[in-house]
This record gives C-alpha cells, structure tokens and sequence, in this order.
C-alpha cells in the first residue's frame, strides 16, 4: 500500500538531503514535488494546498533553518503533519454498553460484508462474544454470503427472511444479543451504487431505533477523490464514528486516507489488507506516516509478533542467528511464522529500509514463491536441511527433479538463503548490514570479479580451448 505515494516523496527528498542548509529556493523545490507526489495519490486538492502550506512554514521556521541536517529535517515535518492529518492518535471503538451496536454502512461494492466478517472475527479472537445480522434485503444473495462468513469464521449470523423491514430485522437481531449475553453486535446495512435518499432514510431510521455506539463507514481505498464526497454525504446523514478502508493491499494510491478523516473529522479506525479474516488492522497514524516515509512501522510489527511467535523458540533462533548457524529447518519454520503474520512483504514492508533489503536480496515473495521455495527443502533429506553446505551438484539435481523445479532455482534458493543468514546474523549481534534504504546506510554496488580471479577464467578459457582442438 502507499508505495507510489512513498516512491515519490522519498525522491523529493533526496534532492534536498545533504544540503547545508535550507533555502526558500531548495524547499519550494521539495515541497512542489511533495505537492505533486499528494495530488498523483488522488489526495483532494484543497486537503494538498492547505498541507504544503503548513509544510513550507514549518520548514522555514527557525528551529529547522539552524539544523545540520535540514533534508531530515523536512523528513520530519512531513512526517508530523501527515500524522496530524490521519488523525493523531489510534481512535478505538466504543464499547461501553452490552450488547455495543455497531451499524456498517458505505457504497456497494466497498466489501462491507466481508469487513463485518473480519471485524467479528477481531472481536472474537479477543474472546468478545460477538452476534452478526444481516440487514442487507437488496442485494441478491447478500444474507447468503453474510451467512457463508459467518462460518468461515466461526460467528452467529442473524437473518430474517421474512419480512423487508430492516429497523425490524435490526431490533430482532438486538433482543436475540440481548438475550445471549452477546457484547458486541455488528449490523451489516445494504450498500447502494450511489448516495440516495431512500438509503439515508433507512440508515437513518435503524440509528434513531437502535442508538448505536458506533457508525462505521466502509470505504474503498481506491475512491480517489471520490472519496470527499462519500464520505461528507454519510456524515452529513448520519454523523458517522469512523472508518474502514479497505482493499489497502491493492493498488490503491492512498488518497482517501489522507482525505477522509480531515473532510469529517472523524478517524479512520481500521484498515483492511487482505481476503482472509485476520487481514484488518487497527488504523495507527504515526505508524502509517512512517509507512509512507520508508520508514517501516516497528510498533505494528512488534505487535503481530506478540500474536504469532513462541517466545522460547524466538530466544533459541536469535541464539543460532547470532552465530550464524541457523539452518534450512530453522528457515522453514520462519517460513511458517511468516504466513502467520502476513508474509514476507508485509514483514519488510514494515521494517526501515525492508523494500530495499527486499530488492537488494532479488525477492519479492508472494504466496505461491513462498510454497515453491517450501517444496523445495521439503524435498531435501533432514541431513542436508542440517547441512546446507552438503548440497553438492548431484543433490541439488535431486531435489530439483523431486520439487519439480529447475536447477538454477535451488542454487539461488541455497544463495539467498546464505546471504539472508549473513544479514540477519549481522542484525543479530547488532553489527551495522550495508543495506542501501535503511538509515544511515549508502547503497553499495555488488563488488566484481578481481583481477586475478578475471586472469584465471581467462587461462581456464584458453586452456578449454586448446583441448577441444585436440578432440
């Protein structure tokens, strides 16, 4: 997510890094390429106006102009007022009644449906007992697909399909959370393809009979500037809560997050990242600002690996890592872990400087990389999992023909996974990796070969020759 809008800054501010001190000249240079950087994010035009504004201010201020690193420090500012303009602080849901109401409304189309599936399964995984009604009698199917990820997921979906009125449906559904000790109850209302009244009427009227606690709009990511007016018209009818973006994995180029909250004035409260359940996220400003940045988001991280990793074995593998002895059975459980926590672009992406480490190594791995690369040490014997070393030319032609890949594909899975040991280990004891991205680093080219090894391919090459004369 974000990755264009976070390409573009970080190449506006490359043309101001290491200047020795900042200029009206240099920083209107930086803050028009910020300006275009918004605008291409499909930010609204007046939400970018108002921001360089802020920012140019900011960088001229005196407490900037007297630093030793001025491109930093426009970093810095950017930083802060992107994180005033999400929102500030982490905005959680109010839930202080039993059962808590939540009303889920939005465009169809923005995955509402699937999102009440997710945000049922967040309140379950917090052993929060959780009730589903479906009160979408429009759209075809809509109970149906309700009722299909309720059981994915493990939650009672309530559906009523005798009667089309939904404010029925909705204090039915409320009386049966009554009744079952439920905390939280989440409504899925029908979605529209455009903004009508006869929807607003009837948000309107499940609100005034239900009071709920929390009003979330459902939003897609993709929206662009479309987004200012969505969202204006349901806070408008409804003064919304919150929002949920959704489809943040996509190709999304950012704009309605950093539209949305400022037009309302309410925080977007979660984002989604994925089709699975768990792929919704608690929407933290800072975190996403340093996101944007290139600078990772190490709170997040920390967080899914509370979820996920086995303290005991975390210990055992910093140990091996350390020494750089950890082997392929070692990088088979990561392998694992990472699916846990959302795989290994996600893991980077939120790690500083993860997207250059990710491409100095050559990898950029989705699911199905992922299970390849499974397949191939899962056809490797438990001695050369222990042993990568031992992996001659004919045990590598082996284990090709048994995972059903080429050649070339263990000898570069056996390279990364000897250069990804070297990094990690250097990480481990606290040594500094030359990692091009990551602060404080400059990038490095690959050396090349030395001139003595250039003279013995040379000797080699005539030597070959001259025998193949003589057959």
């Amino acid at each position: 997510m974000f990755e264009n809008l976070s390409d573009s800054l970080q190449s506006a501010f490359k043309n101001i890094t290491g200047r020795g001190t900042l200029t009206d000249s240099n920083i209107k240079e930086a803050m028009e390429e910020v300006r275009l950087a918004l605008l291409s994010a499909d930010v609204s035009y007046g939400i970018v106006e108002d921001f360089i504004k802020d920012a140019t201010e900011a960088c001229l201020g005196e407490d900037v102009t007297k630093s030793v690193k001025p491109g930093q420090q426009v970093v810095k500012v950017v930083n802060d007022l992107l994180v005033e303009l999400m929102g500030q602080e982490e905005a959680p849901l109010n839930l202080d009644k039993t059962p808590s109401v939540i009303m889920m409304v939005g465009l169809h189309g923005a995955g509402k449906t699937t999102t009440t599936g997710k945000l049922a399964y967040h309140f379950k995984e917090q052993n929060k007992k959780v009730l589903v009604a479906g009160c979408d009698v429009y759209r075809p199917a809509a109970i149906d697909q309700l009722e299909a990820v309720g059981k994915d997921i493990g939650v009672e979906v309530f559906a009523d399909r005798s009667t089309p009125d939904v404010v029925q449906i909705a204090q039915n559904a409320y009386n049966l959370a009554k009744s079952q000790g439920a905390k939280v109850l989440i409504l899925d209302m029908a979605g529209r393809l455009q903004i009508d009244a006869d929807m607003v009427q009837e948000l309107v009227r499940v609100k005034e009979a239900l009071n709920p606690q929390e009003i979330l709009l459902t939003a897609d990511a993709a929206l662009g500037q479309e987004a200012v007016s969505v969202a204006k018209h349901f806070n408008e009818a409804l003064s919304i809560s919150g929002i949920i973006l959704t489809k943040m994995d996509g190709d999304a180029r950012g704009g309605a997050a950093l539209s949305m909250r400022k037009v309302t004035g309410k925080p977007i409260k979660f984002i989604t990242t994925g089709e699975k359940p768990k792929d919704l996220e608690k929407f933290r400003p800072e975190g996403m600002a340093s996101r944007i940045l290139g600078m990772g988001d190490i709170v997040h991280l920390v967080e899914e690996a509370e979820k996920h990793i086995d303290e005991g074995e975390a210990k055992r593998l910093e140990d091996k890592m350390k020494t750089e002895t950890f082997d392929l059975n070692d990088f088979l459980g990561q392998i694992n872990q990472m699916r846990k926590m959302g795989g290994f672009a996600k893991i980077l992406n939120l790690l500083p400087g993860g997207r250059a480490l990710r491409d100095q190594i050559g990898i950029a791995m989705n699911d199905k990389q992922i299970n390849r690369v499974e397949g191939m040490i899962r056809s490797m014997t438990a001695y050369e999992r222990e042993h990568p070393e031992s992996l001659n030319l004919s045990r590598r032609e082996r284990i090709a023909k048994g995972s059903g890949v080429k050649m070339d594909e263990i000898s570069q899975l056996l390279k990364r996974f000897e250069m990804a040991r070297t990094m990690v280990g250097k990480i481990a004891r606290k040594e500094t990796p030359n990692i091009p991205g990551m602060p404080g680093m400059k990038a490095t080219k690959a050396k090349g070969p030395s001139k003595d090894d250039k003279k013995k391919k040379r000797k080699a090459a005539k030597a070959a020759k001259k025998k193949s004369r003589k057959k």
